[in-house]
């Protein structure tokens, strides 16, 4: 009787037990050490388990660590670790009895991979020797992981970098043939990315047959779809026969990089056509200054680099170049790439790249010759300015310090020569603007969809410095007019400062380019008649003032007046219905009018306006006209 009371009371007890493990798990400190002394036997990596840990056995079998942090005993860089917040671990319990573990489900949750940033080579290798080689672990089946907002670190202490990848959330399903699929999103540089995996198992050594679904909206013009064959050896990644599309562009080639330090890659990509740049960049509007927006280009230091592009097509922003190859090599936070025969708007284009990501500040150099491109869309995508078209030839060497579009243009120093031929100035009637001039001055260009200027050249060389580019042999020539000039293009602020001396040529009778004599008979060429007044265009290049330069009529106001003279019987004339005058070109009754207003100014000195009949003259000085009078009629100033 005393027995069986004493075992009842064991069983009622072994029943509490069992109901308040079953409730609460199985704090196991003898678990933790196994697990951290099995996985450094069988990876070689030390783990380390600083928070609780316990095992489940309702509604399954589980076992939960907490604060887990996994990295190799043998790397010198403590940067190097996986951190994650807890491992959970569900699995059968007849699977761990027997020796064959097969987990069915495995959570890790707030994972965070801090990777460093190397930025010596040669120290990289010497801080990072090879690891002991572990045996052979008991293989561990496992059916489905999932990652819950996961984070990658890639930082260097040392220059205050990093970077990461966070919202990672992932699943990976492995099927019974070793098969593996995973997908999910994450964040790159706090903007969203989706993607999807699907491959063999890892087996170290052999070529794994990969597919790749890639999608960032905010980075990328189009999702990428690819497959290739990869290897992993040891730390070297290969990546062969490499194919698939970006956006509506297919592309092919090969990789490989070497990550046992420094990350040393090695890239070879041929696009049919290839997008770069922001995707959801809305075209400035008219006017609108370089954008501040600043790159970052630091991560060039932390990476080594042999690269070959090509592609049919290349879209960099706005630019358009059709055929493109690039071939570039990145050492030491110094890119360089050198491109030849590049396609460019019916034209091409040779030349080099060169930045050096080294100071804090990146530093920019390009050298370029443009031969035969056209210079409207060229000149639209780079330098929002869309009223220039023809052939462009130029030559140019540039150097720049910046992290932003705008203060590389306002430190822009080099030179450049740039010419247009055969071609157009769009929007602008420039001998109308011109003829404007004579009554008032024009507050931008007055332009018209409708109106365009012919083009025989236009040609001008630059000696530029803090941005500002600065020429003294501005020409154009078209056939109706002429100009010469000189001053500063601020390409930093987008704005002209410059000082024209305009021609016109009053009659396309006879008329022959420059430096060719006319046909027999047809007369002699027409000479350009010059305003006699500079011009001065000056303000922001989307819109600007343009007014004569009131102190050139001070000057030499008799030569002037002289000139405007002509130019009021050769530019007001032609109604038809007016007299030929000296020159030959008709005066119409404007004309003729301006032509006598000047003429009773210089003869008499006296007021712009003819005298009142019965009116005496004002005594002047010297007989010297009243010029103020005279401008101000002209010119309404």
């Amino acid at each position: 009787m005393r027995f069986s009371r004493t075992a009842g009371i064991a069983l009622a007890v072994l029943i509490a037990a069992a109901a308040l493990l079953l409730s609460i798990g199985i704090p196991s400190r003898a678990i933790t050490s196994a697990i951290e002394t099995r996985v450094a036997r069988d990876t070689g990596y030390r783990i380390a388990i600083a928070g609780r840990s316990k095992v489940s056995l309702f509604p399954g079998f589980s076992v939960t660590l907490s604060d887990v942090t996994l990295d190799d005993p043998n790397d010198r860089n403590p940067d190097r670790r996986l951190r994650i917040a807890s491992i959970r671990a569900e699995l059968p319990l007849g699977s761990v009895i027997s020796g064959a573990p097969q987990i069915t489900e495995l959570t890790l949750t707030r994972p965070v991979l801090r990777v460093p940033l190397i930025r010596d080579g040669a120290a990289a290798a010497a801080a990072a020797p090879p690891a002991a080689t572990p045996t052979q672990p008991t293989p561990v089946l496992i059916a489905h992981v999932t990652v819950q907002d996961g984070v990658v670190i890639m930082a260097n202490t040392a220059d205050r970098v990093e970077d990461r990848i966070d919202g990672i959330n992932a699943a990976v399903d492995i099927d019974a043939e070793r098969r593996v699929t995973a997908g999910g999103e994450a964040r790159l540089g706090g903007r969203p990315a989706t993607f999807r995996i699907r491959s063999d198992a890892p087996r170290d050594g052999q070529p794994l047959p990969m597919e790749l679904t890639f999608a960032a909206p905010d980075w990328l013009n189009g999702a990428i779809a690819a497959k290739a064959e990869v290897r992993l050896r040891g730390a070297l990644l290969q990546i062969n026969g490499l194919s698939g599309t970006l956006g509506d562009g297919a592309f092919n080639g090969w990789a490989s990089a070497d990550l046992s330090g420094k990350p040393q890659l090695k890239l070879d990509l041929d696009f049919q056509r290839l997008d770069l740049g922001d995707p959801r960049r809305q075209p400035a509007p008219a006017g609108a200054p370089w954008s501040d927006a600043r790159f970052d280009l630091t991560f060039l230091n932390y990476l080594d680099a042999q690269l070959r592009l090509s592609a049919a097509e290349l879209n960099l922003g706005a630019a358009h170049f059709a055929p493109a190859s690039i071939d570039a090599r990145l050492s030491g936070g110094t890119l360089t790439a050198q491109f030849a025969q590049l396609g460019v708007y019916d034209g091409e284009a040779s030349g080099q790249l060169t930045i050096d990501a080294g100071p804090r500040t990146p530093a920019i150099t390009l050298r370029a010759d443009f031969k035969n491109v056209r210079a409207r869309p060229l000149l639209a995508g780079l330098a929002d300015f869309d009223r220039i078209d023809g052939k462009l030839q130029a030559e140019m060497t540039l150097r720049a310090d910046g992290d932003s579009v705008r203060a590389v243009m306002a430190s822009l120093g080099g030179t450049a020569s740039v010419a247009v031929r055969d071609g157009e100035i769009r929007g602008v009637n420039v001998a109308q603007m011109i003829r404007r001039l004579t009554t008032t001055p024009l507050s931008g260009w007055e332009a018209n969809s409708t109106e365009t200027t012919d083009l025989t050249e236009l040609a001008a060389s630059f000696r530029i410095a803090q941005g500002k580019a600065a020429t003294t042999d501005l020409a154009l020539a078209g056939p109706l007019v002429r100009m010469t000039g000189a001053g500063t293009i601020d390409l930093g602020a987008k704005a002209l400062a410059l000082r024209v001396e305009p021609k016109l040529v009053l009659t396309t009778q006879g008329q022959a380019p420059q430096g060719q004599s006319t046909a027999p008979g047809s007369g002699p060429a027409a000479e350009p008649v010059g305003l006699g007044i500079p011009v001065v265009i000056d303000g922001p290049w989307a819109s600007p003032r343009i007014y004569p330069d009131i102190a050139g009529v001070l000057d030499d106001p008799a030569a002037a007046y002289a000139r405007l003279r002509a130019m009021g019987q050769g530019l007001f004339g032609g109604t038809g219905n007016g007299t030929a005058g000296p020159d030959g070109a008709a005066s119409g009754p404007l004309g003729e009018s301006i032509g006598r207003l000047i003429q009773q100014g210089l003869q008499s000195g006296g007021a712009a306006r003819p005298p009142a009949p019965g009116s005496a003259q004002p005594d002047r000085p010297n007989n010297q006209p009243d010029v103020n009078a005279i401008i101000k009629q002209l010119f309404g100033r």
